[in-house]
């Protein structure tokens, strides 16, 4: 009866600790044939890897420590599904790997982690999600994509504003400012709106100079649409600036989703590189975790502005992009 009522003891503290800290594998299988052209007609046909969303496989846990405390990690693999190769410079949790706590007061993470001004571009203005012919991307700065070496705070919801702050530590012995970089972003939700604030700073090896980007977003979900909003003002190394605007739509109906943009890149130095980028894509889910994709993306170049649709060849003018491909979640 001892043995019987030990056992019977040690499986509910087993469940208990299995109830309180759990961990979930997850992923992105992506792969689609890309076809690149420049206006002078030269094209790039090819199988690519991620073309919606970069193909990966993550873990991610959570474990409660009591008091509304709980430690989080998440270590996330990128690959190319076309090529079996790892991605991310062969790195082997390139996307992201981190560690953290978070609780009533907030949350805290430690690693590789993407910026708040990557994700407000990704998340609230671009329709494309940073992904297909029409990544916003193409034309778009990405600086800070990801950051090595970050320290984030992300605050709690209060009165629909909430924020994050990050810090990536350069690790440059002589010099803390060299490589390093400084972001920030303030939200306010409320119901379908989401309007985003956010800026990066990025210092040059040697801290001489360094790269800003700021950032309004904004997302608002109609029922029957969504659109979307962005405006960039951007300061590079040099100290040339520009400015871009993205407008946004996301028309859902049924299976299908359609998603168009613009985009207008303002140089405002002497020289007037601007550019302009159209596109549109859509999806069809085949299932809540498989859809087919396709888009297409065009981008007209000004005065010798060098932007394009993924691997074209820039040749000053324009360049178009399409995309048909799968991609499976898990």
């Amino acid at each position: 009866m001892k043995k019987v009522l030990f056992t019977v003891l040690a499986l509910g503290a087993s469940c208990t600790a299995l109830a309180q800290s759990s961990v979930t594998v997850y992923g992105v299988a992506d792969a689609g044939l890309v076809v690149d052209k420049n206006a002078a007609g030269d094209r790039l046909t090819r199988v690519a890897s991620g073309v919606a969303s970069g193909s990966r496989l993550g873990f991610k846990g959570k474990e409660d420590l009591g008091g509304g405390l709980a430690a989080t990690f998440v270590l996330e693999s990128g690959f190319n599904i076309d090529t079996g190769t790892s991605g991310q410079g062969g790195r082997l949790f390139g996307r992201q790997a981190y560690v953290g706590l978070t609780g009533n007061a907030g949350a805290i993470t430690l690693g590789r982690q993407y910026s708040p001004y990557y994700l407000a571009l990704r998340d609230v203005a671009d329709p494309f999600a940073i992904g297909l012919a029409g990544t916003a991307s193409n034309v778009m700065a990405t600086t800070g994509y990801r950051v090595d070496n970050m320290v984030q705070y992300a605050t709690p919801s209060w009165n629909k504003l909430s924020g994050e702050l990050a810090y990536g530590f350069g690790e440059v012995a002589d010099d803390n400012k060299k490589n390093r970089s400084l972001g920030g972003a303030v939200h306010y939700v409320d119901g379908p709106l989401n309007l985003t604030l956010t800026h990066h700073r990025k210092e040059n090896q040697l801290a001489t100079a360094d790269t800003r980007n700021s950032l309004l977003a904004m997302r608002y979900d109609f029922g029957v649409a969504q659109a979307n909003l962005g405006y960039a003002d951007n300061r590079a190394e040099n100290n040339s600036k520009s400015n871009d605007m993205l407008l946004g739509v996301t028309v859902p109906f049924g299976a299908t989703k359609l998603i168009a943009s613009y985009i207008r890149h303002n140089d405002k130095s002497n020289l007037n590189r601007d550019a302009q980028q159209w596109a549109i894509g859509g999806y069809y889910a085949l299932s809540k975790r498989t859809d087919l994709y396709t888009a297409y993306g065009h981008i007209s170049n000004k005065n010798g502005a060098a932007f394009v649709v993924g691997n074209a060849t820039d040749d000053g003018t324009g360049n178009t992009g399409f995309n048909l491909g799968m991609r499976h979640t898990f």
